[in-house]
């Protein structure tokens, strides 16, 4: 009896340990699903608009044209449905991993009604599925790689995709250069150019033309090409397909016309910045071509207004990611008004709506797969800019 006099104490002890963790165990349930509740809290008396762009870092000027653009569109909005706009922009510095946690910082901390950006696809895949699972909308306005929007159905673009620029550049080598015979050198630390690279490779094979076999690949902020190069060389190319962003581009044009390779480079929208011409130089800079989203030499009245503006504002022409960050902006104001109900469902649904919308980078319409049905434009790099060559249409 003794014995069991002791043990009734520890029993009763391990009862309430028990009772306290199950507690717990209901609380802790409750609060994670309280969780999305508190997230979809938005703000009764403004609109809060996220944007995740590169500020600084490699590919800084995408981000800063892009919020250059976005600020000029932002003006002529003004209220939506008796309530301000207010911007929260992000810095992600380039990386995959700054894009998530900003994502994520825009989602629980500022209570963003929805998100625009990023620039460079790697930067917003990281961030997409975030977004995606916490149903908050997330719309690019530059991000091309095919598997960006099959996400889900929060997750938008209002560019086109590597799948449509990828075909334009094979087609336009093959057919109005003439070129036969392709070398593609591949950033692999970018789902972007690993995606252009695809594309191109198999329309150009479908025309006709070879892609040489072989490893021509280097990694973002490489700073040598000249080994690379070299192998390049030997294979004896008569063009040469290089989807990477401008950093590393410029660098490779600029060593490649020192070594005496003249043949024309083709590449992507990742080439259009005001920088690139500094990067590869007098040389480097010549009779290179490349497909992208907006041309300011365009006639049409509007992109002229918008290019006079944008000079006026920040002393300079603008390039691609100006005019998209501003046409993405236009685009989701436009949702915004249109939106039954201004909760995040509302606003995905308006978003993916959207038809025949008149931007300064031509009409957008958003397909069955959240991608926009839009034109693209070739330009030469020349010594003086880039130079208008051709528009084609999807």
């Amino acid at each position: 009896m003794k014995a069991m006099t002791k043990l009734i104490p520890l029993i009763a002890v391990f009862a309430a340990l028990a009772m306290f963790s199950q507690g717990c165990k209901k609380e802790e349930s409750k609060t994670m699903t309280e969780a999305p509740a508190a997230k979809a809290a938005l703000s009764a008396t403004e609109i809060v608009l996220g944007a995740v762009f590169p500020m600084t870092g490699p590919i800084a000027t995408y981000g800063q044209e892009s919020v250059n653009g976005m600020k000029m569109a932002l003006k002529k909005i003004g209220d939506i449905k008796g309530k301000k706009i207010r911007l929260i922009v992000e810095d992600n510095k380039g990386e995959p991993n700054e894009s998530a946690n900003a994502v994520r910082k825009l989602i629980d901390i500022d209570k963003v009604h929805a998100i625009v950006g990023s620039v460079a696809s790697s930067n917003t895949l990281a961030g997409a599925p975030i977004a995606q699972q916490s149903k908050v909308p997330l719309m690019t306005p530059a991000s091309t790689n095919e598997t960006v929007t099959q996400t889900g159905d929060y997750i938008s673009r209002t560019c086109f995709t590597d799948a449509f620029q990828g075909v334009v550049m094979a087609k336009f080598a093959y057919e109005t250069l003439g070129k036969k015979k392709a070398v593609i050198i591949v950033d692999n630390s970018s789902d972007y150019s690993k995606g252009l690279a695809s594309v191109f490779t198999k329309k150009f094979k479908e025309l006709g033309g070879t892609i040489v076999d072989g490893s021509f690949t280097y990694v973002q902020k490489d700073t040598d090409f000249r080994s690379l190069l070299r192998k390049v060389k030997r294979e004896g190319p008569d063009v040469i397909w290089l989807p990477g962003y401008y950093t590393e581009v410029g660098l490779m044009l600029n060593q490649a016309r020192q070594m005496g390779i003249n043949l024309p480079f083709l590449g992507g929208d990742g080439w259009d910045s005001p920088k690139l011409q500094e990067l590869a130089g007098a040389e480097g800079i010549k009779g290179n071509y490349i497909s992208s989203h907006f041309s300011p030499d365009d006639v049409d009245p509007a992109v002229q207004g918008f290019v006079k503006e944008y000079v006026d504002t920040y002393g300079q022409k603008p390039g691609a990611m100006a005019a998209l960050g501003y046409d993405g902006v236009l685009v989701m104001a436009d949702a915004l008004k249109r939106a039954p109900t201004m909760d995040h469902a509302g606003i995905r649904d308006a978003l993916n709506s959207t038809k025949d919308f008149i931007g300064i980078t031509g009409s957008i319409t958003i397909d069955e797969n959240r991608n926009a049905r839009k034109a693209a434009v070739v330009l030469e790099t020349t010594a003086k800019g880039m130079k208008f060559k051709q528009k084609v249409n999807p």
